[in-house]
């Protein structure tokens, strides 16, 4: 299932009680106090982690709290510190209060991470209260309690590569075949629910990932259908490629298609309008599909590629593309293109 915002409720643990004691020894007379301090509290911290493709293994988890500090002993012993509560999230994840609205930490990387609710601190035995005219004393601090926080969870996922397009592009047909991902495909629009993340291998020693968002409607910056939730997913998009249809399944204009999309990118975050692109005609098979290419080259002063995900026509060749300009972006922002980790698989949603 895939989800990409949750409100949790943390609580950390409080600290443990220091601990009023006396030595008592054989042949050690007025042993004086040997009381131990309680232990602190455990804390509760949201990480980053890169195998995770949305907030859904949290989804139905809405309190979290973390270990209690035990106490302190006699014999100068310290009680044991609360375990920490480690939640673990997709990187792209922000983290925001819930009851204030600011953001804590928007955790980009892997093991980025942010403490939400700080353990207590443990109370002091009653070694620490002992002075000269004071030398059996009594007094002990109990713990303090741990901090508690409602947080809210906002997924924006990270791809280096972004798939638009109108339902029925064509976008998760062509994402099954770049990738090892198995997004639903059917011959009706909406199939895509939600985006699906594949992972594309450049020879043996270069990879990208690439997102198929779901296809956006006429409206959907104003959160018309689901336009919000879906729109998001493109703001972390470091390329766009643009699918159009030649021959939609609603008798649209496909030049008129590719305009309306590229107006909502722009009223929706104008930065987008900037963002690199590649447009693609889909089902180059299709008669008509020549012709769209050509208007659209007209239309826009670009390349339009032609290319077909069922027959696999000219996909080496939009890899390359991508992959060519992806690099030039590495020269600029830094490492778009990673060297692929040890016994990763593509994240592919469930």
């Amino acid at each position: 299932m895939f989800v990409d915002q949750v409100s949790i409720f943390c609580q950390a643990g409080e600290g443990g009680s220091g601990c009023c004691s006396f030595r008592r020894e054989s042949k050690v007379p007025r042993g004086g106090p040997d009381g131990g301090d309680g232990g602190n509290g455990g804390s509760i911290i949201i990480r980053a982690e890169r195998n995770l493709g949305s907030l859904g293994n949290i989804a139905g988890h809405r309190h979290w709290k973390a270990e209690r500090g035990r106490h302190g002993e006699g014999s100068l012993k310290t009680g044991r510190r609360g375990k920490d509560t480690v939640i673990l999230v997709p990187h792209g994840t922000i983290v925001r209060d819930t009851e204030h609205g600011h953001i804590l930490r928007d955790l980009q990387n892997e093991g980025d991470s942010v403490v939400v609710a700080n353990g207590g601190r443990g109370g002091r035995g009653n070694k620490h209260f002992a002075t000269s005219t004071n030398r059996t004393p009594r007094e002990k601090e109990a713990g303090t309690p741990g901090e508690y926080r409602e947080v809210t969870l906002e997924l924006k996922l990270i791809a280096d590569v972004g798939l638009l397009g109108k339902p029925n592009a064509g976008k998760s047909t062509l994402l099954s075949r770049m990738t090892r991902a198995t997004p639903e495909i059917a011959n009706y629009p909406f199939t895509t629910k939600y985006p699906n993340l594949g992972l594309v291998r450049v020879g043996y020693d270069r990879e990208f990932v690439i997102a198929d968002i779901p296809g956006l409607i006429e409206g959907a910056h104003a959160g018309i259908g689901l336009g919000h939730e879906f729109l998001k997913h493109v703001e972390r998009t470091r390329v766009l490629v643009h699918l159009i249809e030649p021959m939609p399944m609603d008798q649209t204009d496909p030049i008129e298609n590719y305009k309306q999309i590229r107006e909502e990118l722009r009223l929706y975050d104008a930065s987008l309008q900037d963002r690199p692109e590649l447009i693609c005609v889909t089902k180059s098979e299709l008669p008509d599909a020549e012709t769209v290419a050509e208007l659209l080259r007209e239309e826009t002063g670009l390349a339009v590629m032609l290319i077909s995900a069922v027959t696999g026509s000219n996909l080496e060749q939009l890899t390359n593309a991508i992959f060519d300009q992806l690099r030039e972006l590495d020269e600029d922002d830094g490492p778009a293109i990673r060297p692929p980790a040890v016994a990763t698989h593509p994240p592919v949603p469930e």
